[in-house]
């Protein structure tokens, strides 16, 4: 299991930029499937992006894709989101979350999220 403590949030203005910052604790964070979910206000939680433990990335909105990259640090147990060129829709609380191969998303570890705002 992991522990998950996002951070890097916070306001910006449109076309700014932030990187959104995930510490996990635990030796098996390498071996984990990360990602990246963010749920706006009076919305459901979406998929962001991920990326596996050989780095491999996803990304499930198309609005974030050429701007937002996913990226991991095993040595330091740390998933990034880079966001860039940031728009006030992207504004919602971030979430880390990190599953084992095999597992879904519902049953993945979650950290407690970070607000990002936008402003226009």
């Amino acid at each position: 299991q992991l522990q998950l403590v996002e951070s890097g949030g916070g306001l910006v203005q449109t076309g700014g930029s932030l990187r959104l910052s995930c510490a996990a604790s635990g030796r098996i964070f390498s071996s984990y499937i990360m990602g990246w979910f963010r749920q706006a206000p009076g919305k459901e939680r979406e998929f962001v992006a991920l990326i596996t433990s050989s780095a491999t990335t996803a990304y499930g909105v198309d609005s974030v894709k050429g701007r937002f990259t996913i990226s991991r640090d095993n040595a330091k147990n740390t998933v990034f989101l880079q966001m860039n060129s940031l728009k006030p829709e992207d504004t919602a609380v971030y979430y880390c979350a990190g599953r084992p191969l095999g597992r879904t998303w519902s049953q993945a570890d979650w950290g407690q999220g970070t607000q990002v705002t936008v402003s226009s």
